[in-house]
Formats: structure tokens, C-alpha cells, sequence
């Protein structure tokens, strides 16, 4: 499994199709972390929430490093679909620490703010809610599952808005306790508590991933 990991990390980065959305996130996580002198956990609210988006476009894009036939070949060769996309899946997770780390550096580098006991804590389960959300979505819009990069895109797109703005989904919760909260401590138990609900869905969005993917070899 580890040689399945690092040549996909290594097919990945020799593709350079991750860059697109780790520059998104620098861009934005820039931009959030340098404009606004707020308490931390609304920066890291607005990081986190960037770090969806490019989650899923990373995800898209691991998926999309190998063509179809080459995909096979690389199947054949691990003698499993499942640890070919566990593969996948683990590649981009790396991907999303390392941008995890930088969502939670850059607002404590560019501007001069107070760090509560609790801010870092909540700052880092909420970009690992964030990224699990971003993960599933972009599995289920990778070519895995859609053969049409149209009907990917629109429906990425509309995944992602909706675990944004939908009232009661993970995302959206800890984000409204995060703009508001006086005391990062008081959100940190909304935040532990709903990380393994985001993780749970980028479960079950893999195994449906997986399903698909086999029926239709």
C-alpha cells in the first residue's frame, strides 16, 4: 500500500494538476488571513471554508492524474480497485494537512492577533471537517463516477455550495459558531463532535465511489 501511495504522490506531482487548487487555497487563505484583523476563528472559519472548494477540486484532480486505460493498468498491477482509490484518497489527504497547515500559519504570520487557548484547536478540526467534506464531494464528482466533465463540474459545484450554505450541515454549523463565538472553547465540542460526521460521509462517499467505479469496468 505504501508503494500504491508514493506513486501516486509521485504521478500526481509530476502531473502538476494539484496546483491549480493549492494556489487557489494560498490565494485565498491569503487574502482572509491579511485582510482581516478578526478573532482568529473567523479567519479560520473562512480558511477552512476555502479549503472545501479546493479539497474537491484537488480530489477531481488525483482521480484524473491516469487516463482510464492507464487507471486499469495500475488496478491490475495492485490486483484491487479499493486500494487504488484508497491510494487516491490518502494522496489528497496529505495534499490537505499540508494546506491545513497553512490555513492555520498564515492568519498568525501576516497579522498580529491574540491566541486563545482553544483557537488552534478549533481552527485545526474545522479545516479537517472541511477537507473531509471536500474529499467526498470530489470523489463523487471524479471521472469514477461521472463520464461527463460538464455534469461533474455542475454538480461538484453544487455540493459544495450547499455543505456551505445549507443551514444544519457540518460546514455551515461550525462556520455561524465560529463568526460568533466570543471564546473558541465554547465551540470547540460542535467542532470535535461534528468532524467525525464529516468523516463518516467521505466514508461512505468512497464506498459508493468504489461501487460505481467496479459496475462500470
Amino acid at each position: 500500500m505504501n508503494a500504491l501511495i508514493r506513486y501516486s504522490f509521485a504521478t500526481t506531482v509530476h502531473n502538476q494538476r494539484f496546483l491549480a487548487p493549492v494556489v487557489l487555497f494560498f490565494a485565498c487563505a491569503g487574502v482572509a488571513s491579511g485582510n482581516n484583523s478578526g478573532p482568529l476563528p473567523g479567519v479560520y472559519a473562512l480558511n477552512a471554508g476555502a479549503l472545501l472548494l479546493c479539497a474537491a477540486w484537488l480530489t477531481i484532480a488525483v482521480i484524473s492524474v491516469e487516463d482510464p486505460a492507464h487507471r486499469a493498468i495500475t488496478v491490475v498491477a495492485a490486483n484491487s480497485h479499493a486500494r487504488v482509490l484508497a491510494a487516491s484518497v490518502a494522496v489528497t489527504w496529505l495534499i490537505s494537512l499540508a494546506l491545513t497547515v497553512l490555513g492555520l500559519a498564515l492568519p498568525l504570520a501576516l497579522q498580529p492577533r491574540p491566541v486563545g487557548a482553544g483557537d488552534l484547536p478549533v481552527g485545526l478540526l474545522a479545516h479537517l471537517l472541511c477537507a473531509s467534506m471536500g474529499i467526498a464531494i470530489g470523489l463523487l464528482c471524479s471521472r469514477l463516477v461521472f463520464t461527463r466533465p460538464g455534469y461533474a463540474l455542475l454538480t461538484a459545484m453544487v455540493l459544495v455550495a450547499a455543505s456551505l450554505l445549507t443551514t444544519g450541515s457540518p460546514p455551515n454549523t461550525v462556520f455561524k459558531r465560529m463568526a460568533t463565538a466570543t471564546d473558541s472553547l465554547t465551540v470547540l465540542p460542535t467542532v470535535a463532535v461534528l468532524l467525525p460526521v464529516g468523516l463518516a460521509v467521505l466514508a461512505v462517499a468512497a464506498v459508493a465511489t468504489h461501487l460505481v467505479s467496479v459496475r462500470r469496468d
